[in-house]
């Protein structure tokens, strides 16, 4: 009898459940923002709904969303950023300081220094003071009527009068404060330090140095002739000495 009951145990009932079939179900489509893979999301709405696309803010250029700058002529170039950084308890703090050339291309220039927190900051600081110092320069068409030598601190600077067609012959701190003066053909050399405020400087005492023949004449209480028109009778009577002689 207990073989029996074994033998009755090992063997599996007729009445034991079947296993289910497999059934295949359609996968529904992931809803708008739900996660279908790792790191995936389905692209139907994005941020603020919308086809896949992100509401924008519009109109805005650049970083800091339009220009700023007032529309009266000048045209500004930022020479130089330098940061700063103190030390305090909570970490670092920085700073930011700008160096800018304001000018109308017409004979007016100014240079301006601004410091700040922000980029944006210092740049607008030193663009407001560059026009308020802005002065007059002389040039003679499109160049600078003579040579001079100009020195500030370490920097010297060399500007020389260049015929049409040359062009500025310059560094780059040189060239953008020669070129909102005006100037488009000039030679120039730096003989001294590199530091671009210096230069900068250098280069706006040199052209604030320039002196017209006209002024100078008038300086020494001399008038200067008017030239004459020439006539046809001059040649003529220029060329019969020249006949006797012959």
């Amino acid at each position: 009898m207990a073989e029996q009951s074994n033998q009755n145990e090992s063997t599996p009932s007729a009445e034991a459940p079947q296993a289910a079939p497999e059934t295949t179900t359609k996968a529904q489509p992931a809803t708008e923002g739900q996660v279908v893979g790792p790191g995936q999301r389905q692209g139907g709405g994005g941020r603020f709904g919308g086809p896949g696309q992100r509401q924008g803010g519009g109109g805005q250029r650049g970083r800091f969303g339009g220009n700023d700058q007032p529309d009266d002529g000048f045209t500004e170039k930022v020479l130089c950023i330098n940061r700063s950084a103190k030390v305090v308890k909570g970490g670092r703090r920085f700073g930011f300081s700008a160096v800018v050339v304001v000018g109308d291309k017409k004979g007016r220039v100014g240079m301006g220094q601004g410091k700040a927190n922000q980029v944006a900051d210092c740049i607008r600081k030193a663009s407001e003071n560059a026009r308020t110092q802005l002065v007059n320069v002389i040039l003679r068409d499109t160049t600078i009527p003579h040579e001079v030598l100009s020195r500030y601190d370490g920097a010297k600077v060399l500007l020389r009068p260049a015929s049409n067609g040359t062009g500025i012959i310059a560094g780059k701190t040189v060239r953008a404060v020669c070129e909102l003066a005006g100037v488009r053909n000039m030679l120039s050399k730096s003989l001294g330090s590199n530091n671009p405020v210096n230069l900068a400087k250098a280069t706006l005492h040199g052209l604030l140095e320039l002196r017209d023949r006209n002024e100078v004449m008038k300086a020494r209480g001399k008038s200067i002739p008017e030239p004459e028109a020439a006539t046809a009778e001059e040649p003529a009577a220029a060329a019969e000495p020249v006949a006797a002689a012959e």
